[in-house]
């Protein structure tokens, strides 16, 4: 099968499944301009799958906007430096059930059957092709280059989006629900230790989720702080640029074996965590606090397989110095310097850092508000996690946010705590966003009750009309 055919496959499987059809959803107007159903922020796999997701629900009036260029969206060919994904090939996704949706149908068009066997696991560059393909075969409605500043409520349940960038049509969007599909730094902010942010120039240090010049340090010695698998990722990374020597630094005594993600996927916990009381969300996020996810063996030997790579177990950095245009960083087994400092240590969840919730965030509920957990479980990064619904909804801390905060969906990392392994996580997009585009739904059918209800009760259009004719005894 070609790619032409496939994307004929695709239409005629939505056809069968009577896929489009009029919106349900009465349009609304407002003097500042046109107002969507929704507005997704994010163009990445979980902004394509939920957007396909509204399609599906005859929910038209959308809008996707990314703030990246075209083919560009997520971290595929921005800072993800693994050479496969992690996540098993056979897990599906944002298809939503369709099987030629699938990245193994995309695969086989070009590969052949064969061609599937053969692979271990996904390519991370094809994984981002098939990402645009899906875009294009399904004609969902993205901007590019176009970034969210500000989300401002007004009047009526609806919401001001302040926007920028070359592709913005205006500086306002008007939009009823918005869901906020910005990955996994779009809950908080990507996390660097205070002892490097303060000490150490920024020419010489970068956290892995920005732009690496890995060619500018060939022949130098680079210090990676970080046990999980994008530390083992970027490590190889710079040895096949040409890094002379990787050096990787883990405050823990041994390499974390065990991967909780497996675990989920097979025994119900991304599909039903939602359901779980809170006491047993709480201690099982904070349990998987206390694994990084550990690189997969290929992964870790591929780094490994370089002369110039270095593991260094229980060596926390507990100073770093500047000497001579070097970072010199000291830890338990002595005094390292480097040229360059890659930092790894991954991102922190919190509404108050995101500066386009600057006007609602103050009432946006965390989990420290709604449940006090046992000092044994007790972790601070879990506490300042937004406190969600199971359908992705804030949820206010106080009366007067209520209704400021009533159209705002966290379909980022952030909602971990609340809705479990969902969005931002190949695994668990395949359940989640059935579940957010059906509590969003939900909300925009009842903020419109009244009239719907009205219109059902006013309902008299007649539907059989045939005539009888009256003919034999008791007619």
């Amino acid at each position: 099968m070609s790619l032409e055919a496939l994307n004929q496959r695709v239409l005629d499987d939505l056809a069968y499944l009577a896929y489009g059809g009029s919106d349900w959803i009465r349009p609304r107007e407002h003097d500042e301009g046109h107002i969507y159903d929704v507005v997704i922020v994010g163009g990445g796999q979980s902004g394509l799958g939920a957007a396909f997701g509204f399609l599906r629900e005859r929910i038209s009036n959308i809008l996707v906007i990314d703030e990246n260029a075209s083919g560009l969206e997520g971290p595929w060919e921005t800072y993800a430096r693994m050479v496969t994904l992690r996540t098993p090939k056979h897990l599906t996704s944002i298809d939503l059930g369709i099987p030629s949706l699938t990245f193994r149908a995309w695969w086989e068009a070009q590969a052949g059957p064969s061609g599937w066997e053969d692979i271990d696991k996904i390519p991370r560059s094809e994984w981002m092709n098939y990402l645009r393909w899906y875009r294009q075969v399904l004609h969902l409605p993205v901007v590019n280059e176009v970034k969210l500043t500000l989300i401002e409520p007004i009047d009526g349940g609806v919401h001001r989006l302040h926007i920028t960038g070359a592709g913005a049509p205006t500086n306002i969007l008007l939009a009823r629900k918005v869901v906020l599909a910005t990955g996994i730094q779009g809950g908080g902010e990507w996390h660097v230790p205070s002892l490097i942010a303060e000490q150490v120039p920024k020419h010489l240090y970068a956290h892995t989720s920005e732009t690496i010049d890995f060619e500018r340090l060939q022949g130098k010695r680079i210090a990676i702080l970080g046990g999980g698998a994008s530390a083992f990722d970027n490590a190889n990374f710079a040895l096949v640029a040409g890094v002379a020597e990787a050096h990787v630094f883990v405050r823990r005594e041994q390499l974390p074996s065990i991967n909780p993600i497996r675990q989920m996927e097979q025994s119900g916990m991304i599909e039903r965590f939602h359901a779980l009381p809170d006491e047993d969300k709480y201690a099982a996020i904070s349990h998987f606090f206390n694994y990084n996810q550990p690189p997969t063996n290929d992964t870790f030997n591929r780094a490994a397989s370089w002369s110039g790579f270095q593991l260094h177990l229980h060596a926390p950095w507990l100073d770093v110095q500047m000497k001579d245009g070097k970072a010199l960083v000291s830890t338990p087994q002595g005094l390292h310097s480097f040229d360059f400092l890659v930092i790894s240590t991954g991102m922190v969840s919190d509404p108050a850092l995101r500066p386009e919730l600057r006007v609602v965030e103050a009432h946006i509920a965390r989990w420290e508000d709604r449940f006090q957990a046992p000092a044994a479980q007790r972790n601070v990064m879990l506490d300042a996690h937004p406190y969600l619904s199971p359908g992705f909804a804030m949820t206010s801390r106080d009366e007067e946010g209520e209704d400021k905060l009533r159209g705002l969906f966290v379909f980022n990392y952030s909602a971990l705590a609340s809705c479990g392994l969902s969005a931002s996580a190949i695994s668990g997009t395949r359940n989640a966003v059935p579940k957010l585009v059906s509590a969003v739904a939900d909300q925009l059918f009842l903020d419109d009750r009244e009239q719907i209800l009205e219109q059902f009760f006013k309902y008299n259009e007649q539907e059989f009309t045939a005539i009888w004719v009256k003919s034999g005894i008791g007619i």
